[in-house]
């Protein structure tokens, strides 16, 4: 199997491909689960991933978002809606996290 995803999920990908595979169905199965678009769900996983304050999984959706043609400026601005409800460190860390994929 060639990995073809960076970091620790392509890791896990290429060592439990069966594991892989059930999660990326439930993915499938979640996205469909509602009336959102592809670019609102985009938004929604980034928007989880700062309040997770998880710096890969923010990378990941950035770049994803990026790939989406989904424009810098709404992803900046998820990560300055966070400032309410998360405060503004955790929203300063997202919007780094975010640059160093734009």
């Amino acid at each position: 199997m060639t990995k073809t995803m960076p970091g620790a999920a392509g890791d896990l990908a290429e060592a439990y491909p069966d594991v892989w595979s059930a999660y990326a169905v439930l993915g499938k199965a979640t996205a469909e689960a509602g009336p959102l678009t592809a670019r609102e769900r985009r938004l929604v996983k980034l928007a989880l991933a700062i309040g997770a304050a998880s710096e890969g999984a923010v990378h990941s959706h950035t770049r994803r978002a990026k790939s989406e043609g989904i424009e810098a400026a709404a992803v900046m601005q998820v990560a300055m809606l966070a400032i309410g409800p998360l405060g503004l460190p955790r929203a300063v860390a997202a919007k780094t996290w975010i640059e160093d994929i734009e």
